[in-house]
């Protein structure tokens, strides 16, 4: 600072030129503006000259002269000059050096003269002054300066007690106290204060007090001690340090603080006359203890939800009780003066500060206290007055006005919705859930939220008006969660607010709702102590109720519900659901007492239970993962007499299903399945009685009235309350197509790891729910609705993915409506009555609907799917329904009489009153004319279908390809699919088989279409479902419904099918040309193969049966059950069933339970059927003229394989001029043709080798003896022929059977594993007779035909003799050799076990069956058919000695015709395999011999029995049972028919030359 100021240079040339410089610095610095600046510069400047006269670089003279000069600068320099001194004064008497310090002594003493001697005196050390001689002594002068500062400072000058100075304070305090009203001011008052303390010497601290106590006790003038006190006082610390005692003295234990005291502090506040920092440190108690305080409020809260949700005994309770209420008396809360000045800042509306202290405490912790509650509502009522006024109260409703804070600075009241986030939004979310402590303004927030949304939902908005309305829509959602709903929890059973705020939460989509009710119910209740304790009181609450629930006082209990639901929902409901997921018994006695409930509830409760399915802890499936929980089907059950019951949108429970199919799961559409029953009344169930089945197959109320097991009543508001949610929300469709979409996803996305059943029952619910819910939009959905939501079938199909089957049936309704409403069009454009017209205006119209849809069908198939069936024959088949086929008048009637007895039974009632009888009278007369019109309506609409469907059948099937690809394409992308669609599908399919029979439809072999649904079952069976196999046992039945009529009685088969193209046994390429009678299939051939097709079934069963496969099993009993009214008809196919069910109940009962009721139910009812059976003669064998074309009588099954479909068709035709030149009795060797057809008989179902012994029967009745004779002669003749052929015969089957030879160990082998070894030696037995049979009922088969497959030989063998096994299992056991057999038995087997899963293929396959049923039938019934044919050989006897002797000898002449002729064999065959040794030899006899002694039940001995077997074996061939000959078609009552059989058998096939040995064997045996 020296050399910034004075150079060096200046003090060596200061009489030159130094001097002057410092002189005019000087000056310079003293006119400077700045004041602070120039002193602090001047004083530098003198410093620096001074330490340099102390240094010694200056003398002392010099510097003391310029000094003097210096004073005349300024006024203030000898005390800027004294400032110097005094530090250098202290620099100096620290220094060491003590010629410095004398230096300075000696320049102060210098300028004694022009400094005055006080100014020194004030600001120099004692010390220093004493050594100047300006003091005498130093000490001394210490000494008189505490005495002075004490009188100055600290003696007692002004009166601080009234009682010093009673009189000048009275006088205050009158002034004070005196009348306002006039013109007095705080101005004139404060005047005379000031007199006052003047006078009387008062302390102005007192004075100050003495305002603040009178303005205490007159807190209502605040316009006129506010501005005195504001003028009064000086410093706002002192105000807070005389306030904040008058706060400390009411902290004592017993003190309470007065209200006026927080009036007067928060007026102070709010003026700012004092700061909220200062004030606050003075009250208590302090933050840390609130806290503390606020933290064990939550501890006791908790504990108290604790010991709620305990079991207490009785006793503990009570002493609970009292100890809580000593604690109460105890424990008085002490004076909180925080709180006191919040409330008193909120009174006089200073939000600010208000909210400031708030934030001190913690959250909702100062609005827990009533009173500061209280006035925040007050102030809260204050700032939406206005708004409330203009846009919150509702019509009608008048409210008394509120009076406004006479304060300016108060919160400015809400004039618009914006106006609200200002501080109205704040203000709610500090009071939170204590809003409950105020109904009115509760319900005037509540108002103008309805208010503002109706602005929000209003339109035409520009972006940024859309942007604050969306901004405040936010803010009233974060009031409703924080606080409506809060505050609702608190309020005590209020139903008015309930539904106040239900009016305002409706106008929020379903999702905000939810998301709040979420948050309701899992966060608000954790976030505050009394919301703790609230929860646990209201569950146990819930407790109490649902223990004491019963469908008896459901009224009271319904109340308690009611009441207790209106603040608490979530919780309850939570609690209530826990319980019905655990009994299910509770739901009707819920569903009940939940009548008691506000809207606003019933929205709670259908969030709970969407909350409470998609409950992620909760598995879906049980533990045993093979069926869905029980606690999901008791929700489903809930929700479907919920939502039907009561009003609850639907809207978040249909878009729940819709995301969880979306998520690739099934389980929640069990939901959706059960909703839309309760509320539609539309039930799906394949358990319908055919009453029913024929109801659903009308209109809309014959469904509604005869349709269902429930009836259904009242649906009508609740089926279109589901119907406006999906059309508001744009479900219908997407559900649709979901649930298309998962059914195939079940097994192959969502299947997985699941176990089989379990895949199957979700199948089955996603099917049902599929039907169930299409049918209640065909039924529910306006025409234009619909069609607008359903797209076209391709779109459906190749954009959507939906399968075929889904997709047409959703479409169907469609094309429904649009045909009637463009026939109606058509109607009206021009009107005539005439019926013809307008069925030609109805086909029009199908026409211009339907073409478009024949396009669109071309794309779902390959091209080649088209050469075989017209896409409108396909388009035809899909679209129409049972409703379009025919009426069910009978179901018409039954339910138009039911209500008549109702009407009857009204009346006859005289406890009804009248005017309800009138009613009921009216209801029921009303219903009855529905039903009557509803039907005449039917039959119109029926004609023209019928109508139409014949105009149109010339053009179904193209003549392209054959019929058996035309009946395989219609199978598989027709009949098939659909059948198992629904029942109702089911029963459509079969009849429109037999209406596109009854039509004549050209190239449709009906004859081809029921032989292939019916010859093997097998596959798909297995490939069904549970649900799916009801459906198709349904269309089985109904199939054979058809059939079985057909077959009951001629002339209805002559009526129906006689001469129909379908029964066609000749087809060519170029269609139906007309034919003649021998073309078609005759009756007794019909017959046969009838028979044919219940073996089948038989066959398939069993083997169904057996497999041991869960789902088989399953499968065919339901499918048997199904069926059972049509079948089984034969007695022993009944019997081979019922050994077999017999087996499953056995083996299952401990294993698989259903399975074994399943078994058990049918087995029942088969015993029940069992008097309705026939044996086989009777159900296939009918006389017929000799006249009558039948078909060959014999089928090689061999040639079908090789052959190609075309064959197939022609077998039936050439099988009947294969039988004409039979009858015609030609005896030359078959040729080439008819082998040929011969070998595809069975694809048209021709059981042809029993015909020709029918008429070979006939012939025997109708010739003389004569004849016979010359027949007998005739006989070694023909025996030649048969050596012959015999001889190539051999040699074929030899080749034939090599690889089936070595097949067969392995074969079986592999089937050993399921059957023991009786069950193998009965095998054996049942081969054995089945080749004896076959003996009887040769196969003439030519060697330019040979094959050397051995399952083709097998088919033949079997074709030849499926009849005769069946019957031959009836037989008693006849002595038979083994080892041949067993080879056999294998090899059919393994045909068995690999056929062909084609339709096609196992028509052609079709012959290698009859012989394994009848094995497994004898394998399964072997001593009840031994018993059987002792039984019958008593009846038999006696029908002998009825008809004489003289049948006698002819029987005994045949069998030694036979035995010869097998001996001449047997010399033939000597030089054959070891297969025919040992068959021949005595080998076989051995093991013969061994074998028979265990099939026989009888006690007599071997020999009686022998005599027994031959006896029994003759009487049958000849009479009643008539076992080998029955099945071909023949009797055996006289010689010429024997030798006719012998001359037939010697022409038979290697098969039947084997049965012709094991005859000749047992022969020998006898």
């Amino acid at each position: 600072m020296a050399t910034r100021i004075i150079p060096a240079d200046w003090i060596k040339n200061w009489e030159k030129s130094g001097k002057h410089e410092f002189v005019q610095l000087c000056k310079n610095l003293a006119y400077k503006t700045n004041h602070d600046s120039t002193i602090k510069d001047i004083q530098a400047a003198l410093y620096e000259l001074c330490w340099h006269v102390i240094q010694g670089n200056f003398k002392l003279d010099l510097s003391a002269s310029v000094l003097c000069d210096m004073m005349d600068l300024r006024d203030d320099m000898p005390s800027i000059l004294a400032d110097v001194f005094s530090i250098l004064d202290i620099e100096t008497s620290s220094l060491e050096e003590k010629n410095k310090r004398d230096h300075y002594t000696q320049l102060v003493g210098a300028c004694l003269f022009f400094v005055p001697d006080a100014i020194l005196k004030e600001r120099l050390d004692p010390e220093t002054l004493e050594s100047l001689g300006l003091i005498k002594q130093a000490h001394q002068f210490n000494q008189k300066i505490v005495k002075i500062k004490t009188k100055l400072f600290y003696k007692q000058q002004k009166f601080n007690l009234l009682r010093e100075e009673n009189e000048g304070y009275a006088k205050l305090i009158t002034e004070l106290g005196q009348d306002l009203s006039g013109n007095i001011t705080s101005h004139i008052v404060l005047e005379s204060i000031k007199s006052l303390i003047g006078c009387f010497n008062l302390d102005p601290n007192r004075v100050l007090d003495i305002i603040l106590e009178v303005y205490e006790c007159r807190s209502d003038q605040d316009e006129f001690f506010l501005p005195l006190i504001k003028s009064y006082m000086c410093e706002p610390l002192t105000l807070c340090h005389i306030l904040g005692f008058k706060f400390k003295f009411n902290q004592e234990p017993n003190e309470e603080t007065p209200t006026s005291l927080y009036h007067i502090a928060a007026a102070l506040l709010h003026h700012n006359l004092i700061e909220l920092e200062d004030i606050y440190v003075h009250l208590m108690p302090l933050d840390a203890s609130i806290v503390e305080e606020h933290k064990r409020e939550i501890t006791e809260a908790k504990q108290i939800a604790r010991k709620l949700t305990m079991v207490v005994v009785p006793s503990e309770k009570t002493e609970d009780k009292e100890r809580e209420k000593e604690e109460e008396k105890n424990d008085k809360a002490p004076d909180n003066q925080k709180l006191g000045l919040l409330e008193a800042l909120l009174r006089i509306g200073d939000w600010h500060h208000a909210q400031s202290i708030m934030d001190q405490m913690p959250a909702f912790y100062a609005t827990s206290h009533k009173a500061v509650a209280l006035a925040l509502c007050q102030l809260l009522h204050l700032t939406v007055e206005p708004l409330y006024r203009r846009a919150g109260v509702p019509k009608g409703a008048k409210g008394c006005l509120m009076r406004p804070l006479r304060n300016k600075r108060a919160p400015r009241p809400a004039e618009s919705f914006e106006d609200l986030r200002r501080d109205v939004f704040s203000m709610l979310c500090y009071l939170g859930p204590h809003l409950s402590h105020d109904p009115i303004l509760f319900a005037k927030i509540v108002r103008l939220g309805k208010g503002f949304m109706k602005e929000y939902q209003s339109e035409g908005r520009n972006d940024n008006v859309k942007d604050k309305m969306d901004t405040l829509l936010s803010c009233f959602l974060s009031i409703a969660d924080q606080v409506l709903l809060p505050s609702l929890s608190l309020m005590e059973c209020n139903a008015c607010m309930s539904e106040e705020l239900w009016g305002l939460f409706k106008l929020f989509p379903y999702q905000h709702r939810y998301r709040l009710y979420g948050q309701w119910k899992n966060e608000t209740y954790t976030s505050h102590p009394l919301l703790v304790k609230v929860k646990a009181q209201t569950v146990d609450r819930a407790k109490y109720i649902m223990k004491r629930l019963t469908k008896e006082n459901v009224k009271p209990s319904g109340r308690q519900i009611g009441k207790l639901s209106h603040s608490n929902p979530t919780i309850l409901f939570d609690y209530i659901l826990s319980q019905i997921q655990w009994y299910d018994n509770l739901i009707g006695p819920v569903v009940d007492s939940l009548k008691y409930l506000t809207s606003l509830n019933y929205d709670v409760m259908a969030y709970c239970i969407i909350e409470a399915l998609a409950n992620p802890e909760k598995e879906k499936m049980k533990h045993d993962d093979t069926t869905i929980s029980s606690w999901l089907q008791s929700l489903a059950s809930l929700c479907g007499a919920v939502f039907r019951k009561y009003p609850i949108e639907l809207a978040g429970l249909l878009q729940y299903v819709t995301n969880t199919l979306k998520a690739g799961k099934s389980f929640d559409l069990l939901i959706l399945k059960e909703v839309v029953q309760k509320m539609a009344g539309i039930e799906i169930t394949d358990e319908m009685t055919s009453e029913q089945m024929e109801a659903m197959t009308g209109g809309e109320q014959l469904k509604a009235e005869g349709g269902y097991f429930g009836q259904i009543r009242n649906t009508k508001k609740s089926s279109q309350r589901l119907k406006d949610a999906l059309l508001d929300h744009d479900l219908a469709l997407p559900l649709c197509l979901l649930m298309a979409q998962q059914r195939n996803g079940v097994v192959f996305l969502e299947g997985g790891e699941k176990h089989l059943k379990l895949v199957g029952k979700l199948y089955d619910q996603c099917h049902d729910t599929l039907v169930q819910f299409g049918g209640f939009l065909a039924s529910n959905l306006s025409t234009e609705d619909y069609i607008k939501r359903v797209p076209s079938i391709d779109i459906l199909c190749n954009q959507f993915h939906t399968p075929h089957d889904a997709a047409f049936f959703l479409s169907r309704p469609m094309y429904g409506h649009q045909i009637l409403s463009k026939y109606d069009e058509l109607k009206k454009a021009e009107k005539s009555n005439r019926q013809q017209q307008k069925v030609h205006k109805y086909v029009a119209a199908c026409e211009l609907v339907m073409s478009p849809v024949h396009e669109a069908v071309v794309s779902l198939h390959p091209p080649r799917v088209w050469d075989d069936l017209r896409p409108q024959f396909y388009a035809t088949f899909w679209s129409l329904t049972m409703y379009d086929l025919a009426v069910p008048h009978n179901a018409y009637d039954r339910e138009v009489k039911k209500l008549q007895v109702q009407v009857k039974a009204i009346e006859e009632n005289p406890d009804v009153p009248m005017n309800k009888k009138k009613k009921e009278k009216e209801r029921c007369t009303a219903l009855q004319e529905k039903l009557q019109e509803e039907e005449k309506k039917q039959l119109e609409h029926v004609q023209r279908v019928l109508h139409r469907l014949k105009l149109e059948k010339d053009n179904w099937l193209l003549a392209k390809s054959t019929k058996n690809e035309t009946i395989t394409k219609f199978l598989q992308l027709c009949l098939f699919p659909r059948c198992i669609f629904s029942a109702i599908d089911a029963v459509y399919c079969a009849r429109f088989v037999e209406l596109v029979h009854q039509q004549k439809t050209p190239n449709f072999c009906t004859l081809l279409c029921y032989d292939r649904v019916f010859s093997d079952i097998i596959y798909t069976v297995a490939s069904c479902t549970e649900n799916e196999s009801r459906r198709y046992g349904r269309f089985l039945c109904c199939m054979l419904e058809t059939v079985t009529r057909w077959h009951s009685d001629r002339a209805v088969y002559e009526k129906e099918c006689g001469n129909y193209p379908g029964f066609l046994t000749i087809f060519r390429a170029t269609g139906f040309d007309g034919g003649n009678k021998a073309d078609q299939l005759d009756y007794e051939n019909f017959r046969h193969v009838v028979h044919k097709w219940h073996y089948k079934l038989t066959k398939a069963s069993v083997h169904c049966l057996e497999t041991g496969e869960y789902t088989h099993i399953r499968n065919i009993l339901i499918v048997l059950t199904k069926i059972l009214p049509c079948y089984p008809k034969v007695l022993n196919l009944g019997q081979a069933l019922e050994c077999r069910v017999h087996k499953i109940c056995l083996e299952e009962k401990e294993k698989r339970p259903d399975l074994y009721a399943l078994a058990m139910g049918y087995s029942g009812q088969l015993k029940g059927r069992k008097a309705h059976m026939v044996p086989e003669n009777e159900f296939h064998h009918k006389e017929q003229p000799v006249r009558s074309a039948t078909p060959v009588s014999q089928q090689n099954g061999p040639g079908t394989t090789a052959k190609p479909a075309s064959k197939t068709e022609e077998g039936v035709s050439e099988d009947a001029d294969r039988a004409k030149d039979k009858s015609q009795g030609a005896a030359k060797p078959v040729n080439k043709a008819n082998s040929t057809a011969a070998k595809v008989t069975t694809s048209n179902g021709n059981g042809a080798p029993n015909s020709t012994k029918s008429i070979k029967e006939r012939d025997d009745k109708e010739k003389s003896g004569k004849e016979k004779k010359e027949k007998k002669e005739k006989t070694p003749g023909n025996t030649l022929e048969t050596k012959g052929e015999s001889r190539r015969e051999k040699q074929r089957d030899e080749r034939g059977a090599g690889g089936k030879e070595e097949r067969a160990p392995r074969e079986g082998k592999e089937k050993t594993p399921k059957a023991d070894r009786d069950k193998q030696k009965a095998e054996e037995k049942s081969s054995k007779e089945d080749n004896k049979a076959k003996a009887g009922n040769g196969e003439p088969k030519e060697p330019s035909r040979e094959r050397d497959t051995g399952a083709k030989e097998s088919k033949s063998k079997e074709k030849g003799g499926d009849r005769s096994a069946m019957s031959g299992s009836l037989k008693s056991p006849v002595p038979r050799l083994e080892s041949a057999e067993s080879e056999r038995d294998h090899k059919r087997r393994k045909l068995e076990t690999h056929s062909s899963p084609s339709h096609s293929s196992s028509v052609k396959d079709n012959s290698n069956e009859p012989k394994d049923s009848a094995s497994k039938h004898h394998i399964n019934y072997n001593s009840v058919a031994r018993s059987k044919s002792r039984e019958r050989e008593t009846d038999k006897k006696e029908s002998e000695n009825a008809r004489g002797r003289s049948k006698e000898k002819t029987e005994d002449k045949d069998r030694k015709d036979r035995k010869r002729d097998h001996m001449t064999t047997d010399r033939e065959m000597s030089l054959e395999s070891k297969r025919r040794k040992d068959e021949n030899g005595t080998n076989s006899s051995n093991k013969h011999s061994n074998s028979a002694s265990p099939s026989s039940d009888s006690p007599v001995s071997a020999d009686k029995e022998k005599t027994k077997r031959s006896k029994s074996s003759s009487k049958e061939k000849g009479e009643s049972a008539k076992p080998e000959r029955n099945s071909s078609g023949g009797k055996k009552e006289s010689r010429h028919d024997k030798d006719k059989s012998d001359k037939k058998e010697k022409r038979d096939s290697s098969g039947g030359k084997d049965e012709k040995k094991h005859h000749k064997s047992s022969d020998k045996h006898r």
